[in-house]
């Protein structure tokens, strides 16, 4: 059974960083992409960044030179570095993972096959 658990999120003051980690169990996931999205209160869900299992990386635009994306050499761990945060980062963000072969500029969540139930990043300004 596949279980995708993020931990590390929090109420952060605007400017202060967090690190998000999301642990895939149940497989072995260092083939496959796996990705951090967000959902915003009202807000529909967004992608944030994606890494591939040979660790090319792929940001949206906002969160470019603030957000940062890695995975464990055993690549079934994931991170997201998190620098200079702003209200508007604030949101609940999901950890996913798909099986498919896809490029990592892809980032419709219908190619994600598991998720995270999602960890709570509050940001005050």
């Amino acid at each position: 059974q596949v279980q995708v658990v993020e931990s590390g999120g929090g109420f952060v003051q605007a400017g202060a960083s967090l690190r998000l980690s999301c642990a895939a169990s149940g497989r072995t996931f260092s083939n496959y992409d796996m990705a951090w999205f967000r959902q915003a209160p009202g807000k529909e869900r967004e992608f944030v960044t994606s890494i591939s299992g040979s660790g090319v990386t792929y940001y949206r635009d906002s969160v470019k030179g603030r957000f940062t994306i890695s995975r464990t050499s055993a690549k079934n761990t994931v991170y997201l570095q998190m620098n200079s945060l702003k209200p508007e980062d604030t949101a609940v963000y999901y950890c996913a993972v798909r099986i498919g072969v896809y490029s990592i500029s892809d980032y419709r969540e219908s190619t994600y096959d598991y998720w995270g139930q999602g960890t709570q990043v509050t940001v005050s300004s």
